[in-house]
C-alpha cells in the first residue's frame, strides 16, 4: 500500500515537518522504517530530515499488515455499504460481536472482514475497526484498510467530528419532541459490563428527536455527540425510558425483538483521501422495522 503527496509550497520543507502537517504520526513513521516500508522522494530513498522543494513527490510505502495468528477469518458474507482503497463500511447484524473476545473467538465482525479480504485477495491490508457497536446493536461500522487511514479517522473521533445517528424504540412516553442530554457516565461499581450516570464520570452527550409515539413506546432518532460505552442505553434508562429489549438496563423484551432496539442508521465522516465528506446510510434492521410497522404504523 502506497500513500503519495506532491509538495507545492513556496519554501523548502523538511519531510518530517510536511508529514506532521499530513497527520502522519511518529509511530507510523517508525513502523515504516522498522517493518520493511519505504520513504521515497521522487523515486529515491529519503529520510525524514531531508528537504523537499515545490514539485517533489513524496511516497510512503506502508509495510504489509501483521495479522494476529489468533484472529481466525470467518467467511460469513458481509453486507457492504461502501468500499474504496482506504475504507470499508459494513452493515453489522444484531447478535454479532464487533471484535473477537473470550466469548466470541471464532466469529466477529472483524473476523468476517478478514475473511472477506482473504476471498478478495487483499494481501497487504488488515481489518482496522474504527467504530464499534455493541453485540446486540445493528447498523453501520467503519473499517480502515491501512494504518494511516485508521489514524486519520481516529483524529476525527477524538475531535467528535464524526456524526453518528441511531434509531431506537423507547419504553414509556416523551413529553417533548427534542431532548439534549449532557450527563457523565462511569462504570458501575462491582460490574464489568454495566455503566451508570455519575458525577465523576466522563462527559457524555446524547440528542433525541421524537419521530413517532404510541401508547407505550416512542420511536426516536438519536445523535451521539460522544461515544461512551452503552451511552444511549444508560441515558435513556436514566430518563425512565429504557430501550425495548434492553434487559440489562430495565427494558422489557417484546417480540419480534430479541435484543435492544438500537440501530446505527447514518454515519458522516470526512474522507481525507477524497477530500470530501461522505454520508453512509443503512436500512433499519428487519426485526426493528417490523416492530415499528406494527406499533407506529410507520413504513420503512
Amino acid at each position: 500500500m502506497q500513500i503519495s503527496w506532491f509538495y507545492n509550497g513556496n519554501q523548502p520543507i523538511r519531510v518530517k515537518t510536511f508529514l506532521k502537517q499530513k497527520r502522519v504520526s511518529r509511530r507510523l513513521l517508525a513502523t515504516v522504517r522498522s517493518d520493511g516500508g519505504k520513504l521515497l522522494i521522487n523515486g529515491n530513498e529519503g529520510r525524514k530530515i531531508d528537504k523537499m522543494v515545490s514539485g517533489d513527490l513524496l511516497v510512503i510505502s506502508l509495510p504489509s499488515e501483521k495479522i494476529s495468528p489468533f484472529l481466525v477469518p470467518s467467511f460469513v458474507p458481509l453486507n457492504i455499504l461502501y468500499e474504496d482503497r482506504d475504507y470499508l463500511v459494513v452493515d453489522k447484524p444484531a447478535g454479532v460481536a464487533s471484535i473477537p473476545s473470550a466469548l466470541h473467538k471464532e466469529d466477529s465482525l472483524v473476523a468476517r472482514v478478514l475473511g472477506y479480504y482473504r476471498i478478495r485477495g487483499y494481501k497487504e491490508i488488515g481489518p482496522h475497526i474504527a467504530t464499534r457497536l455493541d453485540r446486540d446493536t445493528s447498523g453501520i461500522v467503519l473499517f480502515a484498510k491501512h494504518r494511516y487511514a485508521h489514524a486519520m479517522i481516529d483524529e476525527q473521533l477524538k475531535a467528535h467530528e464524526i456524526k453518528k445517528f441511531y434509531y431506537t424504540i423507547l419504553q414509556g412516553s416523551m413529553a417533548t419532541n427534542h431532548l439534549l442530554i449532557n450527563l457523565p457516565l462511569a462504570r458501575m461499581q462491582g460490574s464489568l459490563v454495566r455503566r451508570m450516570v455519575a458525577k465523576n464520570g466522563k462527559y457524555a452527550s446524547t440528542e433525541y428527536w421524537k419521530e413517532s409515539e404510541s401508547q407505550n413506546y416512542v420511536l426516536c432518532r438519536i445523535q451521539l455527540h460522544t461515544g461512551r460505552t452503552h451511552q444511549i442505553r444508560v441515558h435513556s434508562a436514566f430518563l425512565g425510558m429504557p430501550l425495548v429489549g434492553d434487559t440489562l438496563y430495565g427494558g422489557v423484551s417484546r417480540l419480534p425483538l430479541q435484543r435492544q432496539a438500537l440501530h446505527c442508521q447514518q454515519v458522516t465522516f470526512f474522507h481525507p483521501f477524497l477530500n470530501k465528506e461522505l454520508t453512509i446510510t443503512s436500512k433499519i434492521a428487519d426485526d426493528m422495522q417490523m416492530f415499528i410497522n406494527n406499533e407506529f404504523n410507520v413504513k420503512g
